[in-house]
């Protein structure tokens, strides 16, 4: 009997000691703090006619992390100006087709005054729309033709999300830092996995800026990318942050729109930088912090450009600033000691421009600085062909020329996988 409770006393302790990102063995519980960005007052400062009605085409629905924060972004807006349920119109789960096309439809057929809608692929079907409806002004997020289509009723948006990247990318860096210091890896042990949707710009840009932040603070440290060919497939990124974790990758991020990756992260007991929103609830031992954009400050220009009379810029970039882009508060269970402080210094320099996420001067591209004649595809077309200058002052200058990220470089110390997507 002794040794049966001896034996079971030594397995508990040792599943104690398994899992580091744990605090202790048993429940464990997120300690969150205030976020590292100060709050952007928004305020009504404008009148409403009764009549107003906008309407929100959105890919997916709550489940999904990317769709749920422009729902939460859209009642939030709709507390701050008293707009009632009736005044704005939902069309969930619409995916990249002429069901865009047709739900936009219906929705000036409903009254609605603007038409929004949320993915990269429903930006012609849209744009479709937009020409039938010239009375109508349709808004859409992370699209990339308004600028060179220059139809008065058509316009893009995005945000400097690179930023609030960088910023949780910082994060990364303490924690991995803090992983070395305790000896639970090497340095060259500091292997972070990512799980990429698509080798779209957007995609690029997103996992660069994460490398490079966490880069600044532990020098180290490499990444490997796995992309799933999805926005959304919570198996696919399961199987993504899986195969990361196999290959000795110490702390996940993603750019993929479901809890696939950060519940594996929880259940092997690996650290996670999240996206659109914290998930200390589902994940509370293994979630450090998520950066996400705010849609709350589009959604209120765009409706008091068209309550004044206003012109609605063509491509709208938001930023820190702008309460645009933000960070969640950061959970002190999984967390570095200090990553608040930190990462409240760094938005500081971001802000007053002496740091720059992509300056040149901080990566190298197969061995070389990145050229100063670097051109990207800002206008697209069907072949993506290179079109504009894009560095200027040692600086890639993202989101410049378009809102939309059009970031294209594959840097030293990012590893992909697969690109067949």
């Amino acid at each position: 009997m002794f040794k049966k409770v001896l034996s079971l006393v030594l397995m508990v302790a040792m599943l104690c000691t398994l899992t580091i990102s744990f605090a202790s063995c048993g429940t464990v519980t997120a300690d969150m703090t205030e976020a590292p960005l100060a709050e952007v007052s928004l305020k009504k400062d404008f009148d409403i006619p009764d009549d107003f009605k906008i309407g929100i085409i959105c890919l997916h629905d709550e489940a999904s992390t990317y769709d749920l924060n422009f729902i939460n972004g859209v009642e939030k807006i709709k507390t701050v100006l008293g707009l009632s349920n009736e005044q704005v119109i939902y069309k969930k789960n619409i995916d990249e087709s002429a069901a865009c096309t047709e739900a936009a439809e219906d929705l000036v057929d409903q009254g609605c005054k603007i038409v929004f809608a949320n993915s990269f692929g429903h930006e012609s079907f849209l744009l479709e729309a937009a020409k039938k409806h010239p009375e109508v002004e349709f808004c859409h997020a992370t699209g990339t033709m308004a600028h060179t289509e220059e139809i008065d009723n058509f316009h893009n948006a995005f945000a400097s999300i690179y930023e609030g990247r960088f910023l949780a990318g910082v994060a990364a860096g303490l924690k991995l830092n803090e992983m070395i210091d305790k000896g639970d890896i090497t340095a060259e042990q500091a292997k972070m996995g990512y799980v990429g949707a698509f080798t779209y710009a957007e995609v690029i840009s997103g996992y660069t800026s994460f490398y490079l932040g966490a880069k600044s603070v532990c020098p180290s440290v490499t990444m490997e990318v796995q992309f799933t060919g999805s926005w959304y497939d919570e198996i696919k990124e399961k199987e993504a942050a899986t195969a990361l974790i196999n290959n000795n990758c110490v702390l996940i991020s993603q750019h993929a729109d479901s809890m696939g990756a950060p519940s594996v992260c929880e259940e092997r007991g690996v650290p996670n930088v999240s996206y659109n929103g914290a998930t200390d609830e589902s994940c509370p031992g293994t979630f450090i912090v998520s950066s996400r954009i705010d849609w709350a400050p589009y959604y209120l220009y765009i409706i008091k450009q068209f309550c004044t009379g206003a012109e609605i810029a063509d491509d709208w970039c938001g930023g820190i600033e702008e309460g645009s882009v933000v960070l969640t508060g950061i959970n002190q269970t999984a967390a570095a000691a200090g990553t608040l402080a930190k990462i409240q210094e760094v938005a500081a320099k971001l802000q007053d421009g002496t740091l720059k996420v992509f300056d040149t001067n901080t990566f190298t591209v197969g061995g070389n600085k990145l050229a100063d004649d670097h051109k990207a595809d800002v206008n697209t077309d069907a072949a993506f062909e290179a079109d504009t200058d894009v560095v200027d002052g040692g600086e890639f200058q993202e989101s410049k020329f378009r809102s939309a990220p059009y970031f294209d470089v594959r840097i030293d110390g990012i590893k992909l996988l697969n690109e067949k997507f």
